[in-house]
């Protein structure tokens, strides 16, 4: 129900904007950009599903040969404990703990194009244990705010596009990495929040003794990862931390294929049976991707989203606050809505301000410290029939909010 009131307030809020600027600025010319942000958000949404066909294909075949191999069972089981509370809906034997920790792990080192086929997986694992088809569930709006926080232990698309910046500007690599520790401590605070939000609506109890220790083990994990990375030159921070990640990754695969062999699997045959599910998934996802887009696209060609920033600017500038983080509203307003759009709008700013300058820094922060929130609820619900979300986007704003605040106060700490 909230992404309906949403969708039809993109359109009414763009028609209206459209029209306050034809009637008193005489700007006629505003709805030829409404109509191309139509023919732009069908296309986008279109050329994405298609171009999720292949990795969708590969990754639940993947994810099928690591079921026969019974390696999906066996990090299911790692963090069995965990779950169980986190997700007491959820027996602990089920399929979805398995396709859970894969789409987690896939976040975590900042690999998308895995980590959204594996995500689907989990949710129509998620969707078999729902007893109301076309309501979310309390498992699937925690799986689905846990997603939408981005939590990250590598920024793999930050610090390309850092790097795209620099190299553009003739500036030396060597900050490509400035903002790897603030966008660990906003990531990570952006999680925390969206949890407690979920878990408050659930009556899940985080205090726990098993829940707080491994709750503790991930803030450990991080600062291992900060002490690890604060000792390499900056410069090799990148590429190492790019080199994990694909090493991780192409682990999980080979591991997988290797533990089906052991077991005498017909490894091929089962990829196969896995990978043709994603075909069908990435048409069934068509009809939300374009809804969403076009709605997106109609608002942002209206000016409606230029007119809300500079609304919350001259918020900010008539209470007295310091205003030097204004400049990177633009982005955080647009991550939970767009994430080609809030890319676009990062690097933007550090063409303008400079990438190691405070908005340039900031930007990237806010880039890797929360998700696209509403893509995230269109897509995963969509793709198994959810029609009643719930409070799913209420928790999953939370989360994207304190992500967002996080990363200012870091910005303000580390570059102020």
């Amino acid at each position: 129900m909230a992404l309906n009131y949403i969708w039809v307030g993109f359109f009414l809020v763009a028609f209206l904007t459209a029209v306050h600027k034809a009637l008193l600025h005489g700007e006629w010319s505003i709805f030829n950009k409404l109509v191309e942000g139509l023919g732009g958000g069908i296309e986008l949404g279109v050329d994405i599903a298609l171009g999720y066909i292949g990795v969708m294909a590969f990754w639940l075949g993947i994810m099928k040969v690591g079921e026969a191999a019974g390696a999906v069972a066996f990090l299911a089981k790692l963090v069995a404990p965990f779950f169980s509370r986190l997700f007491p809906g959820v027996p602990k034997d089920h399929p979805a703990n398995g396709a859970i920790v894969m789409n987690y792990s896939a976040n975590m080192l900042g690999l998308d194009s895995a980590a959204t086929p594996l995500g689907l997986k989990a949710m129509e694992e998620l969707q078999s244990l729902n007893p109301e088809k076309d309501t979310a569930s309390d498992a699937q709006i925690m799986f689905l705010v846990l997603n939408t926080t981005g939590l990250t232990l590598i920024p793999v698309g930050v610090f390309a596009l850092r790097t795209s910046v620099l190299q553009d500007k003739g500036l030396s690599l060597d900050s490509v990495t400035t903002v790897f520790i603030p966008i660990l401590i906003a990531t990570f605070v952006a999680t925390l929040v969206g949890m407690v939000a979920v878990a408050i609506r659930q009556r899940i109890n985080l205090l726990h003794p098993v829940v707080l220790a491994y709750l503790g083990g991930a803030a450990a994990l991080i600062g291992g990862l900060i002490a690890l990375f604060r000792a390499l030159p900056t410069e090799q921070i990148a590429p190492v931390a790019t080199a994990i990640a694909n090493v991780l990754i192409f682990l999980i695969i080979t591991s997988f294929i290797g533990l089906a062999v052991l077991r005498k699997v017909n490894v091929f045959e089962r990829f196969i049976e896995g990978a043709k599910g994603g075909f069908e998934v990435a048409v069934r996802i068509i009809p939300y991707l374009v809804a969403m887009l076009c709605a997106i696209k109609v608002f942002t060609a209206s000016g409606a989203m230029e007119a809300t920033m500079d609304g919350a600017r001259w918020a900010v500038e008539t209470a007295g606050v310091d205003a030097a983080w204004v400049e990177g509203l633009p982005t955080a307003m647009m991550k939970p809505i767009s994430g080609s759009g809030a890319k676009a709008m990062a690097g933007s700013a550090m063409d303008e301000h400079g990438p190691n300058s405070f908005i340039g820094n900031l930007v990237s922060v806010m880039q890797g410290s929360a998700d696209t929130t509403f893509f995230i609820l269109a897509v995963y619900f969509g793709a198994v029939g959810i029609k009643r979300t719930r409070y799913a986007l209420t928790c999953g704003l939370i989360a994207d909010a304190a992500g967002i605040v996080a990363a200012i106060f870091v910005a303000y700490l580390f570059f102020g």
